[in-house]
């Protein structure tokens, strides 16, 4: 386990960040050009990104960026 202190500055910067991210990966994910492979990548870095947003946004934006039942994995 890692850990690290940052500031409000600092974290609704990473918030920010984040949530552009996980805005850009939600449009493309959407995007039929991209094959099944690269979807499947996208998915799991939305994952992983998603899960760090959960830290350090507030729960009412977290609602925001969960994704549907529909959209399942690819892999």
């Amino acid at each position: 386990m890692l850990g690290f202190l940052v500031n409000q500055k600092e974290a609704s910067e990473m918030e920010y960040l984040i949530r552009r991210e996980l805005d850009e990966l939600l449009f493309d994910l959407r995007d039929d050009r991209f094959d099944q492979v690269v979807k499947g990548a996208m998915s799991e870095r939305y994952s992983t990104l998603f899960t760090l947003y959960k830290r350090v946004a507030p729960p009412k934006e977290c609602l925001k960026y969960i994704r549907k039942r529909g959209s399942k994995k690819i892999f």
